[in-house]
């Protein structure tokens, strides 16, 4: 289990999101594609996992409704995965998103990202329903979890 520290970043770390992202990820993307996803919402979320003084990994998210936060990605390069980080990043958000008063989170992951989903539902996140993406052209498991007090 590597023992990831998960730092909060804001908007002007969006070139090291977009480097992690783009060694998980394809097609590529930069940070203004960050930039754009970010346009117009309310409490952005970034976060970035380091291990050994290295980022290892990533979250992004940001306010779906007042009560809603929205678990937009998460990456974890390829050498780090299996070891928790993806999993303390999780639970970082949960946290963050418990602190600033959601009373949910949600996310939506790819049917084919079996690991994703199996962290999910470790994380007692529920199935919330599924929709069609028509530019990826998968399936998109909804998931949400009710955050405690």
């Amino acid at each position: 289990m590597a023992e990831a520290k998960i730092d909060l970043l804001g908007m002007a770390d969006l070139e090291l999101v977009a480097e992690l992202y783009n060694q998980v990820f394809a097609p590529a993307r930069d940070a203004a594609f960050f930039k754009r996803r970010f346009l117009g919402r309310y409490n952005e979320l970034i976060m970035v996992a380091h291990v050994d003084d290295r980022p290892v990994g990533f979250t992004t998210g940001f306010e779906l409704k007042p009560s809603v936060f929205f678990s937009w990605l998460y990456g974890v390069l390829p050498d780090y995965r299996r070891a928790g980080v993806g999993s303390q990043m999780m639970t970082a958000v949960q946290a963050w998103a418990q602190e600033h008063g959601y009373e949910s989170i949600r996310l939506e992951c790819q049917n084919s990202h079996r690991a994703m989903l199996h962290m999910c539902i470790e994380h007692e996140y529920h199935i919330h329903g599924v929709r069609w993406d028509p530019d990826l052209g998968v399936n998109l498991v909804i998931f949400e979890k009710t955050l405690n007090d």
